[in-house]
């Protein structure tokens, strides 16, 4: 019978249900665990389950019956994967399973501050509609996205399915490769300074590197047009979050829309979180991935990833 531990069930939410993990052994689920520990709980393991907990060559150490360390989730920055791999332990992850809910989130957040739907909602709740003489209001004019420019940094599966959307609402759309390496004849690769000065919408589908850290700083932020709205749906860190506090206060940008941040949860002291102007920016605890059948998604192909381990296959297998 294998033992299997669950590390932070907490990450995929309460409500997905985790009982086909039986199926395997002996099972321990824990909602969240602590740096301090993570070695008590990983040490009498065959095979480990993690999201963001990290597992690193102390942890590995301290293992000896450990097999298989199932990632829950894309990224596998969490774990040693050159240590696992000196130890012959096997490392899985699940790609792509997050994709349309990110797609989904990107439009989301485009059109919460495109079409200042905040402003409008609590102009109707405040009570100031039912003062109005007239049937409509126009007081925070927006526009439409069928013939704007659409920049995507980062055409990845994420950045190619919201690039294809944003065509179906009329956009041109262009990207800019992060890697250099990314040549798609379907859509228009341009640098990032052209991209930044073009486009009246950026988002950023793109990991975070040593190419993409601190990407978008002040001085790239001054490229951009006074109307642009920037997304980051990529990862915390390729925009610097105080040169944009700076840049959405001086209104060199319109808006702005997180679902990422450096630091998660975000610090108290964040520079976006003081804003005078609050309807500027939109932020988002790190929830575009985690539509509720994305989350289905990435457990159903966790306990797919076991069973092929356990049959000698490699599906998923990064070591």
């Amino acid at each position: 019978m294998l033992h299997l531990v669950f590390l932070d069930a907490e990450t995929v939410g309460r409500d997905i249900d985790l009982s086909g993990f039986a199926q395997f052994g002996q099972v321990e689920i824990y909602p969240v665990t602590f740096p301090n520990e993570v070695i008590a709980r990983v040490k009498p393991a065959e095979i480990v389950i993690t999201n963001k907990v990290v597992i690193d060559k102390t942890v590995m150490d301290a293992a000896p019956n450990l097999k298989l360390i199932c990632v829950a989730a894309t990224g596998t920055n969490n774990v040693d994967l050159d240590y696992a791999k000196q130890k012959g332990i096997a490392v899985t992850n699940v790609p792509g399973y997050s994709t349309q809910s990110v797609v989904e989130m990107t439009f989301a957040m485009l059109f919460y501050l495109l079409m200042h739907l905040p402003y409008y909602d609590n102009y109707v709740k405040s009570g100031e509609y039912a003062q109005s003489l007239i049937f409509t209001h126009l007081d925070r004019p927006f526009g439409e996205l069928d013939g704007k420019r659409w920049g995507i940094i980062g055409l990845g599966n994420i950045g190619r399915n919201v690039a294809k959307v944003a065509r179906c609402f009329g956009c041109e759309v262009v990207y800019y490769s992060t890697s250099g390496q990314n040549i798609n004849p379907e859509f228009k690769r341009v640098d990032l300074p052209e991209l930044l000065e073009t486009s009246d919408i950026v988002s950023i589908h793109a990991p975070l590197n040593e190419r993409t850290k601190n990407l978008i700083t002040y001085n790239e932020l001054k490229r951009m047009q006074r109307h642009a709205i920037l997304l980051n749906l990529g990862r915390g860190g390729i925009v610097n979050e105080a040169d944009l506090a700076r840049a959405l206060e001086e209104g060199l940008i319109a808006a702005a829309g997180l679902d990422v941040l450096e630091q998660e949860p975000i610090r108290p002291d964040n520079p976006l979180l003081k804003l005078k102007e609050k309807e500027k920016i939109l932020i988002t605890p790190h929830i575009a991935w985690s539509s509720i059948e994305a989350r289905k998604r990435l457990m159903d192909e966790v306990i797919l990833n076991i069973k092929a381990f356990l049959k000698g296959e490699q599906r998923n297998r990064i070591v």
